[in-house]
């Protein structure tokens, strides 16, 4: 196995999804005596990246590759309060799921009267293809911010292995387009064809296919994990299936959502999906 291409696919380990310690917050200078705190943490995502940090520590020599996809936002975003508004001009609260009917019965509305059409049209595009329904998220890994870094443990490992190997890091970038959201790494949920940021990614599919063995992390597993490794699938060949290696404590479920998580589990499972501990994988 040693002798294998073994890459690692490392999904969104940003500081705003994990539930990064008070202590180890860091001091907001716009605001003294608070600390800036992770805007969407998931439960038990920090020790997830630690493990993953000791794991590329570990078996750094090792990989062949390392891909590390980044949930990538600015404020204006579909999935964001700030771009709805119901009619007494309230945005609505994080976590508040919006449907086909909120949005043509006027229950929630474009803040932007421009924007209306899209935004319907999108919601139904949700609908018509199966996809999430839409989940407005707090503003969350905003380009240019603490919350868009990479979790510090794991970007030090990332940094041993660049200069220890003399490689470059592959990072893909994600989630730019206000008008789409962007779970998965291989496409936006509602492509925009004016824009390739959001169509296919087929660069990286050919990449992950020239592999022997993938390694999947990150946050979070009920959702851009999900996203990302079922359409990995999708554009794969099913033969190419059983490369995907799903490092399971290295990943964690959004808060109220694991049974999201579980369900992928289960079902890529049985497409050929094989499960191992970071602890034991090559130990």
């Amino acid at each position: 196995m040693t002798h294998q291409k073994i890459h690692l696919l490392a999904i969104d380990p940003q500081n705003d999804f994990c539930d990064i310690p008070a202590e180890l917050q860091p001091q907001n200078p716009l605001s003294l005596g608070t600390s800036i705190v992770p805007a969407l943490p998931v439960p038990g995502a920090h020790a997830d990246m630690l493990r993953l940090a000791q794991f590329i520590n570990r078996v750094g020599n090792k990989l062949f590759d390392i891909h590390v996809t980044l949930d990538s936002h600015a404020p204006i975003d579909i999935a964001h309060p700030t771009w709805w508004r119901n009619e007494k001009g309230d945005a609505p609260a994080p976590f508040t799921l919006i449907s086909v009917s909120d949005v043509r019965n006027g229950i929630w509305r474009a803040r932007n009267p421009l924007a209306q059409a899209h935004s319907l049209k999108y919601v139904e595009t949700l609908a018509a293809n199966s996809r999430y329904v839409l989940v407005i998220w707090p503003e969350h890994c905003l380009i240019g911010q603490w919350g868009h870094n990479v979790h510090a443990s794991v970007a030090n490992a990332l940094n041993n292995w660049a200069r220890s190997r003399m490689e470059v890091v592959d990072f893909v970038t994600k989630g730019s387009n206000p008008l789409t959201e962007h779970y998965s790494a291989v496409q936006a949920e509602a492509p925009d064809v004016s824009d390739p940021s959001t169509m296919l990614n087929s660069r990286l599919i050919k990449t992950l296919a020239e592999a022997d063995v993938i390694l999947i992390a990150g946050e979070a597993l009920s959702h851009c994990v999900a996203s990302t490794v079922r359409d990995i699938a999708d554009n794969f060949g099913e033969d190419n299936i059983k490369k995907l290696v799903l490092l399971t404590d290295c990943t964690s479920s959004v808060g109220g959502f694991e049974a999201l998580g579980t369900q992928f589990v289960a079902d890529m499972q049985k497409r050929g999906m094989q499960t191992a501990l970071s602890t034991d994988f090559l130990a």
